[in-house]
């Protein structure tokens, strides 16, 4: 008998800013293939991660719970596979699940992928050009290198798949890339994109990181003066003052990120077609997102962590025909965390209890509830982590506006370390002041913006089950 019940493709990059996709009005990046999901369904403008970094928000994303919840803290904290997974939920109402492509979760018995019918997952980061997999099987699976462009395997794999499925039952399917994450390598293909061009600049390339907390400052994420010569492919000029040197090192970090995009644009088109031709597409839900966003040069920055928008904010198109219309935007909060029930409810399968997220079906048929979420709650771990030098903080982000406590303590986390500095907040009036330039925590005008602001703070902490860090007090 056919099981009608739709397919889910879920395509996640690594990295990938929505400010690099022309759905979202990029000033530096055509995504044609890409813009084909969203002209077709929806746009979510307001897409954010729970904790900005690789591998807490993945285990947000399939477990539909908070960090604190899961345990996936940080870098350093691989998650423990015989959580409750969305995969482990529909696998065992009769979908077809599999993953292929980065995992970053962990390897071995206890933190390879599980729930799945069938695997290959890059060790780690994996690497650009003839990567090494790790396919499923006993003890963590067996390692084989592949040879090739990591972009076109991930996709190779995924299609393959759909070819051996069973077409009388439904699927879910998981392919992430890698790319755009650093270093970038792009494959012959793109390598000449961008030469003979200079690409515009991002109006806070030069942001000196006055009237900020002092977390801006001191991150390590400038773009040249902290990158090494394997992000851009050359020695970084020791002589050279800083402004320039942002400038010079912009292009040619910027140019190779877009080559590697321009990668997964070819191949997810390429899974548009087959979807098409297979005539799959009326009945599979197709999602594009990214595990975070990233600072291509905003605020002088490349990387993430920060609760800043660039880094919050994720890019998430769908198209599902039966339930999206084609080519709307919708500019309600959505989280990863969200992803999870919204996949079960699509599926007819009962929500778990222990998920922390909710389903925004009703989003996709354009009719949002009046108790839809009017503010979200975010928190990053690593503290003093020894690459980027970032601050421990969480806060809270309306539609208008930004709270943030940088409460820089490393708590015993893994992956940081105990770098003393005094709590600060921020405060951005994002309707006025979009690029976060000016910090108005101390305004006598925004007095009473900020005492609801941590009112809600902590109703949301307390509603989550997070714990308030013990300085911050009303």
């Amino acid at each position: 008998m056919n099981d009608n019940r739709p397919n889910i493709l879920f395509i996640m990059s690594d990295d990938h800013a929505a400010h690099a996709m022309s759905c979202y009005g990029s000033r530096i990046n055509r995504t044609p293939q890409l813009d084909r999901i969203a002209n077709d369904g929806m746009r979510f403008d307001n897409c954010f991660c729970t904790n900005s970094i690789c591998t807490p928000s993945r285990a947000g994303i399939l477990t539909g719970t908070y960090n604190h919840v899961n345990g996936v803290t940080t870098l350093a904290t691989p998650m423990d596979n015989r959580l409750t997974t969305y995969p482990k939920l529909l696998r065992e109402q009769g979908y077809q699940t599999a993953i292929f492509g980065k995992w970053h979760l962990g390897i071995g018995p206890q933190h390879c992928p599980t729930g799945f019918d069938d695997w290959a997952v890059l060790p780690g980061q994996g690497f650009y050009h003839n990567p090494e997999f790790i396919f499923k099987g006993p003890d963590g699976g067996s390692r084989r290198t592949i040879p090739g462009y990591v972009t076109d395997l991930i996709t190779d794999m995924t299609m393959s798949w759909m070819d051996k499925r069973d077409p009388e039952k439904p699927f879910c399917l998981m392919c992430h890339h890698k790319a755009p994450h650093r270093p970038w390598y792009p494959d012959e293909k793109h390598d000449a994109m961008y030469l003979n061009e200079t690409i515009p600049e991002p109006p806070t390339l030069q942001d000196d990181y006055a009237n900020r907390a002092a977390a801006a400052a001191e991150a390590h994420m400038r773009v040249g003066v902290h990158m090494n010569p394997l992000d851009i492919k050359a020695d970084i000029p020791n002589n050279m003052p800083e402004a320039e040197l942002r400038s010079w090192a912009y292009q040619r970090y910027i140019k190779d990120y877009l080559r590697v995009v321009a990668s997964i644009d070819d191949n997810v088109g390429r899974i548009l077609d087959y979807l098409d031709e297979n005539g799959l597409t009326d009945n599979t839900l197709i999602v594009y997102t990214s595990d975070q966003g990233f600072f291509l040069g905003d605020h002088g920055w490349y990387d993430k962590r920060f609760m800043y928008e660039e880094s919050l904010r994720m890019p998430l198109i769908m198209r599902y025909p039966r339930e999206i219309r084609p080519g709307t935007i919708n500019k309600d909060i959505v989280l990863n965390i969200d992803f999870a029930p919204l996949f079960l409810d699509l599926a007819g399968v009962p929500v778990p209890t222990e998920i922390q997220g909710s389903s925004f079906r009703a989003l996709l048929q354009g009719s949002p509830p009046d108790d839809w979420r009017r503010a979200m709650y975010y928190r990053y771990w690593m503290h003093g982590d020894q690459c980027h030098n970032t601050t421990a903080h969480y806060g809270i982000r309306t539609l208008r506006h930004k709270l943030i406590y940088y409460y820089a303590d490393a708590l015993d986390q893994p992956g940081t370390t105990a770098r003393p500095m005094t709590p600060e907040w921020e405060l951005f009036d994002l309707e006025k002041d979009p690029c976060e330039m000016n910090n108005v925590i101390n305004d006598p005008a925004y007095r009473q913006t900020v005492i609801e602001l941590k009112t809600e703070l902590h109703r949301l902490q307390d509603e989550v089950g997070d714990e308030r860090y013990p300085l911050d007090t009303d």
